[in-house]
């Protein structure tokens, strides 16, 4: 089986795919922007083809704060890495301004990205549920 075929956790998660049945979208929009940014109270409750909730349990979100919190790191490190090696000579409150940026201008991706590799590593593809 392929990294990114049908039944991996990489197609649901770079496809915007429901974990359980991969035919229904997690979010309403593959756009992280509008989805966080507009109407995010509609996305990510249940699935419109398996009819599966989310949700595990009440709190199970904070679990993603801890993705989010990875991605975050590795975003800062690889955009203070990328400045460093292409302005040696800029100064370093130019730099920290500029990765702060960057981070804030990929929260909603980081959001959208976090929540689904946790539910990923939950719920299980089933294949055809229906």
């Amino acid at each position: 089986m392929s990294i990114l075929n049908k039944g991996s956790k990489l197609y649901s998660i770079f496809l915007n795919l429901c974990p359980k049945c991969h035919k229904g979208k997690f979010w309403k929009t593959d756009n992280p922007f509008k989805n966080i940014l507009l109407k995010n109270s509609e996305s990510s409750i249940s699935c419109d083809k398996c009819l599966i909730k989310y949700e595990l349990e009440i709190g199970f979100w904070y679990g993603a704060m801890y993705i989010s919190y990875a991605i975050g790191v590795a975003l800062m490190l690889l955009l203070w890495g990328g400045l460093i090696l292409c302005f040696p000579l800029m100064d370093v409150t130019i730099l920290i301004s500029l990765v702060v940026l960057g981070i804030l201008i990929f929260c909603p991706i980081n959001y959208h990205l976090s929540r689904l590799i946790w539910v990923n590593i939950f719920i299980k593809y089933q294949g055809d549920v229906n």
